[in-house]
């Protein structure tokens, strides 16, 4: 994917994009449901659902629905503090992600396409509408809508919600999108890295995505690296590359890591002696209690406080809560409170006692699943950075507070 990068970093035009990839080929709807399902295309914007079943699934909805399917939305809100994929992608390779989402609207009959970005991303919204521009007529139109950068803005129903006119908030869910989304009409949803792989697949075909990767785990995929590796960025590699070569990708470490935050702040510390061993494929990551998530990878250095470092990204994440549910207003905030209290030295046992409780109890809670995403994290901060809660309470902590990335590196490779 990311070999088509203008080595300038220039964006190509239209013509050189084709020049590059090839044509948009004529398929007919079902033959690309068919390619994309044979592929084992999985999506990459963390809910690791099959791609091609969800096409399916989709299109046979659209076809049971008077007004058939409305849209086919690129969800590239990309709320993600850590993540900085979709802003490459739009930036760098737009007509790629273009193309997979006029693909998709061809295969499952939408009416339009609607790219979804930050309105912080302004460098993505310049980008694009040019691209779409340079592009001219297509059989579906193609517009760009900006959203907040709120974290709970990207769920894809709160997307949804703010497109039929409502707050960019998360929904109960059923009904979900391919179900009854905008207009009231079945969506399809994606991000734009899932779109720019049906693009590359519809070219090339199934089986040159399998020759990469896994049988359980086909293909390549985006991971922002950043914290302790000499050249943070966007890299893509293979699945069931180990994750020391991914590290080695970014340059290498540039000094001694404790652990690794796997899945963005919805994800996963791990050990790093144990995870630089593991390979990037779901059965291994799952072994360990993690996911690759949104695809970003935190180096923390040996140097710098895990526990210190969690209780400011839990304390970020209890006020992005959307404010609707009871567990996560006053449960995230709770949980905040008491993981500052450890990180100040000031908790005692029986309040560490009550923060796991409460990690437990806000767990499927939600509208949305932001509860479960602070849950894990919390609580895998507490299993990795056990010891750090004594020596914070016994005053005896000399790390240095550095501040896991809440901006997004910059930078990008392929492998």
């Amino acid at each position: 994917m990311l070999a088509g990068l203008h080595s300038s970093g220039q964006v190509l035009s239209a013509l050189d994009h084709e020049r590059v990839h090839g044509p948009l080929p004529a398929l007919r709807g079902g033959e690309l449901i068919e390619m994309v399902q044979r592929s084992g295309l999985r999506g990459r914007g963390g809910a690791d659902f099959p791609v091609g079943r969800k096409l399916r699934t989709v299109a046979a909805m659209g076809g049971s629905s008077r007004g058939g399917v409305s849209a086919v939305v690129v969800n590239g809100s990309e709320t993600e503090p850590a993540s900085s994929k979709d802003r490459l992608l739009f930036t760098a390779l737009p007509h790629l992600v273009l193309d997979g989402a006029l693909l998709a609207a061809y295969a499952v009959g939408a009416r339009e396409v609607i790219v979804n970005v930050n309105e912080s991303a302004e460098g993505s919204l310049r980008v694009l509408e040019g691209a779409i521009a340079d592009r001219g007529d297509s059989r579906v139109p193609i517009r760009v809508v900006t959203g907040p950068d709120g974290y709970v803005a990207g769920e894809e129903s709160a997307v949804i919600h703010r497109l039929n006119g409502g707050r960019p908030l998360p929904t109960f869910v059923p009904p979900r999108p391919f179900q009854r989304g905008y207009r009231g009409r079945p969506t399809l949803i994606n991000n734009a890295e899932t779109l720019a792989q049906i693009a590359l697949i519809a070219r090339f075909g199934d089986q040159w995505f399998r020759e990469l990767g896994t049988s359980a785990d086909p293909g390549s995929v985006l991971v922002t690296i950043s914290g302790a590796v000499a050249t943070p960025g966007v890299y893509e590699l293979e699945f069931g590359t180990p994750i020391q070569d991914l590290l080695a990708a970014a340059g290498g470490l540039t000094e001694r890591v404790q652990a690794l935050l796997i899945g963005g702040y919805f994800g996963t510390w791990v050990e790093y002696s144990r995870a630089a061993q593991v390979r990037l494929a779901r059965t291994d990551l799952r072994a360990m209690g993690a996911t690759l998530g949104s695809g970003v990878v935190i180096a923390l250095r040996s140097g710098a406080c895990g526990l210190t470092e969690s209780a400011r990204v839990v304390r970020y994440l209890a006020g992005e809560s959307s404010g609707q549910c009871g567990p996560c207003v006053h449960g995230l905030a709770g949980i905040s409170a008491l993981f500052d209290a450890l990180a100040g030295g000031t908790a005692s046992e029986r309040e560490r006692l009550t923060l796991e409780r409460w990690i437990a109890e806000v767990r499927g809670r939600g509208a949305c699943h932001h509860p479960d995403g602070v849950a894990r994290f919390a609580q895998s901060a507490l299993q990795i950075f056990e010891e750090d809660v004594q020596e914070h309470r016994l005053g005896r902590c000399m790390a240095r507070r550095v501040g896991v990335p809440v901006g997004a590196p910059s930078g990008s490779s392929a492998s």
